[in-house]
């Protein structure tokens, strides 16, 4: 049986003899399916074609992106600290370099994933560390299309991972969308790991929101109102997203607090 991996968002299916008519993923209002159809590939298929590009943002922080670009584009983080490893959001590469670099830097104690388009192969990167814990709100539950033993659904608005490190659910983008709150950081001023819950733009010094990034819905104004009053009570400097080239080095939590404002403004 083979592993099918979603081309456009990277999902990876149960092992079936044939790849499947849909991804439900794709076929919602936030994601999208090609004009010429769904397409799938293998994990074997990208183990085998695609390497990982690492970076070291800030002491404990680093950042591990697929090369060349695979599914939705996006990048994973690695955070260490003196209690064990998180590996926020995923991708769905997994190749034996990066289990032998994982491993070097000390492994996993924790998975915890943003929101459904990260789901990618989650369960694989639990099995290969020891079954570690995946983390996921349960208000995203229906969107996990391969159960595993290893996913915890959690409720609320916030998660203690693990000394200096909360899980904050913010919702927006999805009922579950959560952020990765680290206070502990070298300098002890907080970041916080946005996945796309915040889109931060292209010239690093605002956010925005959306509902669906491709096909342009946007957040309704109570939507980004409760995003707004919930990191207001974190602390916070700096904010990193998604994508390669997304981050806010400084001033994060004023630039997040003028363009709630800003978005809510525009809408009126």
């Amino acid at each position: 049986m083979t592993l099918y991996v979603c081309s456009t968002c990277g999902t990876a299916y149960p092992p079936v003899a044939a790849a499947p008519a849909h991804c439900a993923i794709c076929d919602d209002e936030r994601q999208w399916v090609p004009p010429d159809g769904q397409k799938w590939t293998t994990d074997e298929h990208i183990d085998r074609h695609y390497t990982h590009a690492w970076q070291l943002h800030e002491p404990g922080l680093f950042s591990l992106h697929p090369t060349p670009e695979l599914g939705i584009g996006q990048r994973a983080f690695l955070l260490q600290t003196p209690h064990g490893n998180i590996l926020w959001d995923c991708t769905a590469l997994l190749d034996d370099a990066t289990k032998a670099l994982v491993q070097s830097l000390g492994g996993l104690a924790h998975i915890a994933v943003s929101h459904p388009h990260y789901y990618t192969r989650m369960q694989d990167w639990s099995a290969a560390f020891g079954n570690v814990p995946v983390h996921l709100h349960a208000a995203d539950r229906a969107w996990v299309v391969r159960p595993s033993p290893a996913i915890h659904f959690w409720k609320g608005e916030s998660l203690d991972l693990l000394p200096g490190v909360q899980l904050a659910c913010l919702g927006g983008h999805f009922p579950g969308a959560t952020v990765l709150h680290w206070s502990g950081t070298h300098d002890r001023t907080g970041v916080v790991l946005v996945g796309d819950t915040l889109q931060i733009s292209p010239d690093n010094a605002h956010v925005s929101f959306m509902r669906s990034y491709p096909n342009l819905l946007p957040l309704g104004a109570s939507d980004v109102r409760h995003i707004g009053n919930r990191l207001a009570t974190l602390a916070f400097n700096r904010l990193y997203g998604a994508f390669p080239g997304q981050q806010i080095l400084q001033d994060g939590k004023r630039i997040v607090a003028q363009d709630v404002k800003r978005y809510i403004d525009l809408l009126n």
